[in-house]
């Protein structure tokens, strides 16, 4: 309790300086950017102050979220694109970022009344009931409750004092709570917007479904063609091959044995890709023993020379959706830097950071390697969007390149 009293007292008394910053700087930067709206100055100069104004509003969520346990009801800010003039026009359309202009000049006045009453109530709750200790240099007051009382000296004055004293320090706790109740509200009521958040999650998991179809629809593409060049016409060899066989069993057996044995080694092969194209799907040691034993594998199928560093438990295993992707997306890596990069060298790496899943895959190659349609790394982002993920690449002429892929896990 002593606890929670000293962590709002803190909160209210800091406030007020903030207060004060957010206030100059938002007021003043709103009045010159509307003065010079004229001349085409005000527009980049408003978004700035409304970038000064979100900043100051995440610093007031932070603030509430250190104080009460809890986080503020999400929100939701416009993403700007284009040119640094279409930006600033961007951010001058986004009603939360005006909701924080208001909440820095508005909270100035309650904050003001916030730091007034808990700085007065807490130095009452203090130094009353220590009034006895320090009373007699000063003295009895006149015009004081004792005088109402009809208690004079300054036994009348210690003894009011000492129980006014512990009146303030009773209730201490339970005000300053109620005061910083008050200021969360104000914060809860401008700086959070559930429906637009809701509205943001919506279209970011409209996306990723669009995202997840198409992935599925170039997956199958692929393993469509995969098995029609390679499995199907071996199998067709086959069949041809075993009529053949069944034609001269009979009358030249010779002839039909070393067809069965070319049937044989169509089939061998048949097989052999087939478990190829089976691996870009989803292998069976992937579901039988997690992620880190599946990527060595595909390391070792590497035509280049591939070192993986695995950081994840043992004993932990991640969404399936989750482990899926990522084997897909070192897999396709480790497949462009056999065909596209010229590498001697190539490495894995996979950590696992609270709730998030990180794979870097660096190589020494030529580097020139980019995102772009039409190139082979495209599609992981389409499949790294399904499971919400991001991938960044930075694969300067000359190389190294480098592929970071970042993974939520809490699927």
């Amino acid at each position: 309790m002593l606890i929670q009293a000293r962590r709002d007292f803190v909160y209210l008394i800091t406030g007020l300086p903030i207060a004060l910053a957010s206030f100059a700087v938002l007021a003043v930067g709103v009045s010159l950017g509307a003065g010079t709206l004229v001349i085409w100055i005000g527009i980049p100069l408003l978004a700035a102050v409304l970038g000064a104004a979100q900043w100051f509003a995440e610093l007031a969520r932070r603030r509430a979220r250190a104080v009460t346990g809890a986080d503020l009801p999400p929100t939701s800010y416009l993403q700007p694109t284009g040119s640094t003039f279409a930006r600033s026009v961007a951010v001058l359309r986004d009603p939360q970022a005006w909701r924080d202009v208001l909440y820095g000049v508005v909270s100035l006045p309650l904050t003001m009344f916030t730091w007034i009453v808990s700085l007065m109530w807490t130095v009452l709750a203090v130094f009353g009931p220590l009034y006895p200790l320090y009373g007699w240099v000063s003295g009895p007051s006149a015009g004081s409750v004792n005088d109402l009382l009809g208690w004079h000296g300054y036994v009348g004055t210690a003894v009011t004092n000492f129980l006014l004293g512990l009146v303030f320090l009773a209730t201490v706790r339970p005000v300053l709570r109620r005061l910083v109740q008050v200021q969360v509200s104000l914060a809860r009521a401008l700086l959070s917007d559930e429906k637009a958040a809701l509205r943001a999650r919506t279209e970011q998991l409209t996306a990723s479904r669009s995202a997840a179809v198409q992935a599925e629809a170039q997956t199958l593409r692929r393993v469509e063609r995969d098995i029609h060049d390679g499995p199907q016409q071996r199998l067709v060899r086959l069949t041809m091959d075993l009529e053949a066989v069944r034609r001269r069993l009979d009358d030249n057996p010779e002839a039909a044995r070393g067809l069965v044995d070319e049937a044989l080694t169509q089939s061998r092969e048949a097989l052999s890709e087939l478990r190829a194209v089976s691996r870009g799907i989803a292998p069976p040691i992937l579901t039988d023993r997690g992620l880190g034993p599946a990527l060595a594998a595909a390391a070792a199928r590497c035509p280049v020379d591939t070192v993986v560093e695995c950081e994840l438990p043992e004993d932990v295993r991640l969404p399936e959706a989750v482990e899926n992707a990522a084997y897909f997306v070192v897999s396709e890596a480790l497949t462009n830097v056999a065909k596209h990069s010229r590498a001697g060298k190539c490495a894995v790496r996979v950590t696992l950071e609270t709730d998030t899943l990180w794979l870097r895959v660096t190589d020494d190659g030529v580097g020139g390697a980019h995102l772009g349609k039409g190139h082979g790394l495209a599609g992981l982002v389409d499949r790294l969007a399904a499971v919400d993920g991001q991938l960044d690449v930075h694969s300067p002429a000359g190389g190294p390149t480098v592929l970071t892929a970042e993974i939520p896990v809490d699927q």
